[in-house]
C-alpha cells in the first residue's frame, strides 16, 4: 500500500519524502489511485494555513498566498501541462502530429503565458470570494476533484504518447478498483455544500476538454492530463464563487 501513495505524492507534489527504494510497474499503476488522496493532502494543508491565517490576513493578500502555496506545493506540475497544450492547441492548427511535436517543446509561447496568467487570475479572484464567504471547504475538494479526473481520464481515454511515466499509469491501472475510487469521490463530495454543482462543473469541464482531446490527439498524453487537473480544479473555484 506504501509504495503506490509514495509514488503519487512524490510525482503530484514537491513535498519532501523519499522514494520508495524498491518498486515495481503495478505499483506505478496503483499510484493512480492514490491521486485524490493526495489532492486531500494538499487540501489539508490549504485549509490549516487558511486557518492560521485568516486571522491575521484577509481578501486579496490571504488568496494570493493560499493560490501562491497550493502552485508551491504541486512545483507547478499542472500548470506546465497547461501551458504546453496550449501552445500546442494553437500552434498545431488541427494537425496532430505537429501539436504532440509541440507539447514535447519545453520552451513556453505567448499562448501558453496568457493561459497560465489567465487561469491564476480567476483562480484569485474566486479564492477571494470563496474564502470572503468563510466557504474554506472548496480548499479540500478543488484539489481532490482534480487528481480524480486524471483517474477518470486514464480509465476512458486511450494514452497516445509510447514510453514515459504516463503509458505505465495506464497500462497499469487497476480498473476496476479505478472505477470504485471515482464513484467514491463523487458520493463524498456529494454531501457537501453546492457539492452537486461542484461535480457537475467539474464533469462538464471533463467531457469537454476530453472531446477536444479526442478531436485532435485521438486520446490523451501527460500535458493534457496536467491540464484537466487545472481546468477542474479552475471550474470547480468558479462554480463555487458562483453559488455563493
Amino acid at each position: 500500500m506504501l509504495n503506490p501513495l509514495i509514488i503519487a505524492i512524490q510525482f503530484l507534489t514537491r513535498l519532501p519524502i523519499a522514494a520508495p527504494t524498491v518498486y515495481d510497474e503495478s505499483d506505478v499503476g496503483k499510484s493512480l489511485l492514490y491521486y485524490p488522496i493526495v489532492g486531500l493532502i494538499i487540501g489539508v494543508i490549504l485549509s490549516l494555513s487558511y486557518t492560521l491565517l485568516h486571522n491575521y490576513i484577509e481578501g486579496g493578500l490571504l488568496a494570493a498566498v493560499l493560490l501562491s502555496l497550493w502552485v508551491l506545493i504541486t512545483g507547478a506540475l499542472h500548470l506546465d501541462g497547461l501551458a504546453d497544450s496550449a501552445d500546442a492547441w494553437v500552434g498545431g492548427m488541427g494537425d496532430r502530429q505537429k501539436t504532440m511535436d509541440i507539447m514535447k517543446d519545453p520552451r513556453c509561447g505567448p499562448m501558453a503565458v496568457v493561459v497560465i496568467c489567465l487561469t491564476l487570475i480567476l483562480k484569485f479572484t474566486a479564492l477571494e470570494q470563496i474564502l470572503a464567504m468563510q466557504h474554506s471547504q472548496i480548499l479540500l475538494l478543488a484539489p481532490v476533484l482534480g487528481r480524480t479526473a486524471i483517474i477518470a481520464l486514464f480509465l476512458s481515454t486511450d494514452y497516445v504518447r509510447p514510453g514515459g511515466l504516463g503509458e505505465h499509469l495506464f497500462t497499469a491501472l487497476p480498473r476496476h478498483t479505478a472505477k470504485q475510487v471515482v464513484a467514491a469521490v463523487l458520493i463524498i463530495v456529494f454531501f457537501f455544500d453546492y457539492g452537486l454543482w461542484l461535480i457537475v462543473a467539474s464533469g462538464l469541464c471533463f467531457f469537454v476538454l476530453r472531446m477536444l482531446m479526442l478531436k485532435r490527439l485521438q486520446g490523451t498524453t501527460g500535458d493534457t492530463a496536467g491540464a484537466m487537473v487545472e481546468v477542474v480544479e479552475l471550474g470547480a473555484l468558479v462554480t463555487m464563487a458562483a453559488c455563493l
